[in-house]
This record gives C-alpha cells, structure tokens and sequence, in this order.
C-alpha cells in the first residue's frame, strides 16, 4: 500500500499530499503521523494539499481527525496550499474543518506555527 512520506523539519512535521486520496491512504497517514508525534514531540503538523484536485467527505473528515489528534498529542495542525475548488467542495459537503487553520502555501503556515 502507498504511504505519505511525513517529514521533520525542527519541531513541524510536514505532510506533501501530491496525489489524490484514497481511504486506506488516508487512515494511514492518520496513524503514521500520530506515531511520529509521539515519537518525536513534534509541536507542529503542517499538511500541504495543493496535489489535491478533489476532497471528498472522508478525506475532509479524516483531515479533521487529524488535527484533532494532534491537539490531543500537544502539536497545532495547519493545512497550506487548498485549491478553491478544495475549499468550495469543502464548504459543500458542510465541513467547516473546525480546530485547523490554513494558510496559502507552505512559507505562511510556518510563519502560523511559530
């Protein structure tokens, strides 16, 4: 099965996601980076989307999961690089992703996290 890479840089673990989910991926990628926060103490999750040409219900679901889980493990998520069609869609299926903050690119997220 194909795993998201989840990288360390300082105290931020950064997610690329350069291609289109599928729900095995997505479930993973919620265990694999909740094992490296508690590995690693990480105090910041930044999740970059600008791959993403769609997000479907579950994924929108799982990326508040995500953030959620985070803040339960001491670590502020930020998503960087949404599409508008992303956040149109997003908006759509009613999914207010409360609890993460975005930004435009990956350079403004950080700036959030420190």
């Amino acid at each position: 099965m194909e795993r998201i890479p989840v990288l360390k840089i300082g105290d931020t673990l950064l997610v690329s996601i350069q291609t289109d989910l599928h729900d095995q991926m997505v479930l993973a990628l919620q265990e694999d980076l909740a094992d490296r926060i508690a590995a690693t103490g990480a105090r910041g999750v930044l999740i970059d989307i600008s791959g993403l040409e769609i997000v479907d219900s579950f994924a929108g679901r799982m990326l508040a999961a995500i953030a959620g889980i985070s803040k339960i493990l001491d670590a502020e998520t930020v998503v960087v690089g949404m599409r508008p069609a992303v956040a149109i869609t997003l908006v759509e299926l009613g999914l207010s992703l409360n609890g993460i903050k975005t930004a435009l690119d990956v350079e403004r997220g950080l700036r959030l996290l420190s």
